[in-house]
């Protein structure tokens, strides 16, 4: 089992149920050392699932950045239906999650400021 932590549209009932074919059981969480920011989608089937052409995308804060979220345990399925969802700008990595242990966060990947985007 896997530990995700979602700041963004991983959180909706409806990308979960498309994603995953059931909503996730999950509990408030947070990260630190992260920021969000937003980030506009061009993927149809993703702007299709989660209603919306902007996205949060976290990228590395400082210290007291804290990004609140919810953390789903999930199996191996799920994951990869996860990375799936999630478009290329975004890499998955593990982080320590506020409530103890360690989960897979999606942050921003690319290879150029954000703001360029």
């Amino acid at each position: 089992m896997h530990q995700l932590f979602s700041y963004g549209t991983l959180q909706l009932p409806g990308v979960q149920e498309t994603t995953f074919g059931r909503l996730l059981d999950g509990r408030p969480d947070a990260i630190v050392g992260f920021r969000s920011e937003i980030l506009t989608i061009t993927d149809p089937v993703v702007i299709e699932r989660s209603g919306s052409d902007e996205h949060p995308i976290l990228l590395r804060g400082n210290a007291s950045d804290v990004v609140e979220g919810t953390t789903f345990t999930i199996n191996d399925a799920d994951l990869a239906a996860a990375d799936e969802y999630e478009v290329d700008d975004y890499t998955r990595i593990e982080v320590p999650l506020r409530s103890g242990g360690v989960g897979w966060v999606y942050i921003f990947g690319g290879d150029h400021p954000l703001s360029t985007i």
